[in-house]
């Protein structure tokens, strides 16, 4: 348990808004098993756990621009250690699918720093 007046922050990908998300994302492999929410819940739950937000962040810019660097890596043969190692085979179709996800406006990383009360 956080002491009062302690920062808590969440960096997470949530619901921007509306569309028919594509399967595999790095989190979920289908629908039945993807539980992403908007960032109104987030704030919802936190408010209701003794927190005050302080603030709210879209990061949607910046998963892009990462996005876009990690294209250019790989098309230059160089071979990079990183979170890609883990996600095995299936990894180019879920980073796709989240990558045109984000860029349509459906989904985006969300920071939202809080304190609790």
């Amino acid at each position: 348990m956080l002491r009062a007046g302690a920062r808590f922050g969440v960096f997470d990908v949530m619901r921007a808004g509306a569309g028919e998300l594509a399967y595999p994302l790095p989190w979920a492999s289908t629908a039945d098993t993807n539980a992403i929410a908007a960032p109104e819940q987030y704030r919802d739950t936190l408010s209701a756990a003794g927190f005050e937000i302080l603030s709210e962040r879209q990061r949607r810019d910046v998963a892009l621009d990462y996005f876009g660097r990690q294209r250019a890596q790989a098309t230059t043969g160089r071979a990079v250690l990183g979170v890609q190692t883990l996600m095995g085979a299936r990894r180019p179709q879920m980073v796709k699918n989240m990558s045109e996800s984000i860029s349509a406006g459906m989904i985006a990383p969300v920071e939202i720093i809080a304190r609790r009360r």
